[in-house]
């Protein structure tokens, strides 16, 4: 089934620690995983693998690990400052074919920050549409999603109302 989990974050280095933990509780379980966030964190996630003595090199290597830049892959599938759904589901189902290299029983550890991207640029009607084309995902592929939240996106929702776009099912 479905997993797809929030994290609200204050602090970078936390966030990080915590994608870190979610990811490497996969690689035990020869879960892949695909990372898809702002430069910086990818850094410092990659840096918090090798803390829990994760060999990342030989992972990556190996496939099963996807390290993307959030903003390159936003743009891929964006269009008119919308996401394109059709686009969407084909680059999504791209990387996810990639770290599951023709394995079957394939779980997928994904964490996300694109929507948080958005929601940072002030798309928010582009973020809760992304969010949702994501959670119609499930639907043909088996992955773990967590996504990142900064805090402070959430105090300034344009109707006044408190959204979390990513909702926990």
């Amino acid at each position: 089934g479905a997993f797809h989990a929030v994290q609200f974050y204050q602090t970078d280095a936390a966030l990080c620690g915590i994608v870190a933990g979610f990811l490497a509780a996969g690689f035990d379980d020869g879960d892949p995983a695909v990372v898809i966030a702002t430069p910086e964190h990818l850094l410092t996630i990659e840096r918090e693998l090798r803390a829990r003595s994760i060999d990342v090199d030989a992972i990556r290597r190996a496939g099963d690990l996807a390290l993307l830049d959030a903003r390159a892959t936003l743009a891929e599938f964006m269009r008119d400052g919308r996401p394109h759904a059709a686009t969407f589901k084909a680059v999504a189902g791209r990387i996810i074919a990639r770290v599951c290299r023709g394995r079957t029983a394939c779980t997928v550890r994904a964490y996300g920050e694109m929507v948080d991207v958005l929601w940072k640029d002030g798309l928010e009607a582009a973020a809760i549409r992304l969010e949702t084309l994501w959670n119609d995902l499930p639907n043909t592929h088996e992955f773990k999603l967590l996504c990142g939240y900064s805090m402070g996106n959430f105090y300034k929702g344009a109707a006044g109302q408190a959204y979390g776009p990513c909702q926990m099912f």
